[in-house]
């Protein structure tokens, strides 16, 4: 085993995904004369708009909002399909210079933090060997869920079954459903994608869901914003669409809290003029919790809707009681037949792509430590992590956080300080999950990640125009930062 000696860099961010070009672009973009360095596990930037390959993958957030900041999104589609949000994040990347900053196939595994050397010590595996690099700042953008695995639930006799069995996050290159009976298990985003876009060729698509999601139809694309873009640019239209369907979501998630009975209604009457005269709603998407307590799956232009009027997709609401050598039994006693089964059954979460912290030798329990404003440590210095909204875009939280950042560099660079580290010394602070979420598979794993508290600054927010005002320009020097 080769071992490269230390690289030194000012900031080591950790993740080349959607997120980790957004904090590159912000960092250079304040301070172009400071170093850095982007590591990523897999050979190509993209991160999730990479990974998932599976048919139909698309936003479940309009562009306006899941583009950067800093970049117009100038495509025509309000929903945009993975290969336009892979090339816009190539091109923001390329454009800037941040490829060359990229070192891929680096699997970061360990970080090590001396407070006396005022730096991290960053293990990564390349192949057989191991790099070593240190860093003033390490800063995690990783998402939060495993790349290399997803999940699927123990299904009885699942290799009895003759067909072809398959979960999204590994989409085999070629695979033909073409003619053939598709089953689809799941009921969240990825299986409400998957399905229309099966359906257009398949024999047919049966969607089987334990229980309903909520379902919206949007267009897939603004129109008015499209005409707007003509008249003022692209930069002005871009900002102004942005500016309204972050008050649309905001809208639609406060009224979801506050008047769920309202937001049911509605959705239920738009789901009647989409779905076939005498459809039963009731079983098949009237979920038990009220919306929003689970992220909302949306359909652009009501595919799905139109798929299941069509005849070629349809849903059943049942649990699976096994696998056969033909399909499914369901413990209504009903059998499906099918080719290709796709487990869409969700994802296992993995905090900071798993990479092992320790601080003065000591190693970090991160179930046992305090997130900052939803994006640093407790007792963990010079440390940033990225997590996105769950009831809005992804890119929205990312672009504040990386804001925050510079923000906080700026102000230790004038005040010739090292180093900051949050820290939590009210006893009366009770702690709670990271993230208050229902959705099952952030349930499964919440147990491994940091925890949140019961008051500010430990809660993580999902609150945008909250965090807009805090993280952009609120006070870097409150009771529970501690600067040297």
């Amino acid at each position: 085993m080769n071992t490269s000696a230390p690289e030194h860099v000012d900031v080591l961010i950790v993740g080349a995904g959607l997120s980790g070009i957004g904090a590159a672009h912000h960092l250079q973009e304040a301070f172009p004369g400071r170093s850095y360095a982007i590591l990523e596990s897999r050979d190509t930037l993209g991160g999730t708009w990479d990974l998932f390959r599976y048919p139909g993958v698309r936003s479940d957030s309009d562009m306006q909002t899941l583009g950067y900041r800093f970049r117009p999104w100038t495509g025509d589609q309000a929903i945009a399909d993975g290969p336009a949000i892979l090339d816009y994040v190539r091109d923001t990347a390329a454009d800037a210079g941040i490829d060359r900053r990229i070192r891929y196939g680096h699997k970061v595994v360990h970080a090590a933090w001396s407070t006396t050397e005022r730096r991290w010590t960053v293990t990564a595996r390349r192949g057989d060997d191991t790099v070593t690099l240190t860093s003033r700042f390490l800063y995690a953008c990783t998402g939060y869920y495993r790349y290399d695995e997803g999940f699927t639930p123990e299904f009885e006799g699942i290799g009895s079954f003759r067909g072809t069995v398959v979960h999204p996050q590994h989409w085999p290159d070629g695979l033909d459903t073409a003619g053939k009976k598709v089953v689809v298990i799941g009921s969240g985003a990825t299986a409400v994608t998957l399905v229309p876009s099966l359906a257009a060729d398949a024999e047919h698509v049966t969607m089987v869901q334990r229980s309903p999601t909520y379902i919206a139809s949007l267009p897939s694309r603004d129109r008015a914003i499209n005409r707007m873009r003509r008249l003022v640019g692209p930069r002005i239209a871009y900002r102004i669409a942005r500016a309204k369907n972050v008050a649309f979501s905001i809208t639609t998630y406060q009224l979801s809290q506050r008047q769920p009975a309202l937001v049911k209604k509605f959705l239920r009457k738009a789901q009647e003029r989409q779905l076939p005269a005498g459809y039963d709603i009731d079983t098949h998407f009237t979920p038990r919790y009220d919306p929003w307590d689970q992220r909302m799956c949306l359909v652009p232009d009501g595919d799905l809707f139109r798929a299941i009027r069509r005849g070629t997709a349809s849903i059943v609401t049942d649990r699976i009681t096994r696998f056969t050598e033909t399909g499914l039994v369901l413990e209504s006693g009903a059998e499906l037949d099918a080719d290709v089964i796709v487990t869409a059954t969700g994802l296992n979460l993995l905090a900071f792509g798993g990479v092992d912290l320790a601080v003065d030798g000591s190693p970090v329990s991160l179930p046992d430590t305090l997130a900052y404003k939803g994006m640093m440590l407790g007792g963990v210095p010079n440390f940033v992590f990225t997590i996105g909204y769950t009831n809005a875009s992804w890119t929205l939280k990312a672009d504040l956080v990386a804001e925050y950042f510079c923000r906080l560099l700026a102000r230790m660079d004038r005040n010739g300080e090292s180093m900051c580290v949050p820290v939590n010394d009210d006893p009366t602070v009770t702690t709670r999950p990271l993230l208050d979420f229902e959705a099952g598979y952030v349930q499964r794993s919440l147990h491994l990640f940091p925890k949140a508290g019961s008051r500010a600054p430990w809660r993580l927010g999902m609150s945008y125009l909250h965090d807009a005002v805090t993280l952009r320009h609120g006070r870097l020097d409150d009771e529970a930062m501690r600067f040297d």
